[in-house]
């Protein structure tokens, strides 16, 4: 395979790591606020409520992730070549950044007070972020320079 197209089925392994992860997240912070609403919620229904956002949340939050990973990449690896000794904690950063500047940017247009569930609190927001970061620090793991 050319050595530059290398880039494009390692992106996409990242984004899909990071939406499945994200997803994951939203679904247990959302029925983890039903809980402290006093809903009973067991296995089976997190089990049920994970595999219908896999099919539901995943393509709305793809979106998200992708368009942030292509912009937040390409900027950590412009740094990490100025600081090749701090390369991976800069993915993992722009990663994270990203998706923090993200979901401001989609709850300043959304008509809803926030577009994910999960972000509405700072909890819910930092592991949300966790997923981005996670699947950049993955992108640059996959990508890591021949010796």
């Amino acid at each position: 395979m050319n050595p530059r197209l290398r880039v494009i089925p390692i992106y996409l392994v990242a984004v899909a790591f990071a939406v499945v992860l994200g997803t994951i997240i939203q679904t247990q912070f959302n029925l983890a606020a039903l809980q402290a609403l006093g809903a009973d919620i067991g296995v089976l229904v997190r089990l049920r409520a994970t595999g219908q956002d896999l099919l539901g949340f995943t393509p709305a939050y793809a979106a998200i992730v992708s368009l942030t990973l292509l912009l937040a990449l390409p900027m950590a690896a412009l740094l990490a070549r100025l600081l090749p000794q701090w390369r991976l904690p800069l993915y993992f950063f722009a990663g994270g950044v990203g998706l923090l500047v993200a979901f401001q940017v989609a709850n300043a247009v959304a008509p809803m007070p926030t577009l994910i569930a999960a972000t509405r609190t700072a909890v819910g927001s930092a592991a949300m972020i966790l997923s981005g970061a996670f699947g950049a620090l993955l992108f640059a793991t996959l990508m890591r320079p021949r010796s």
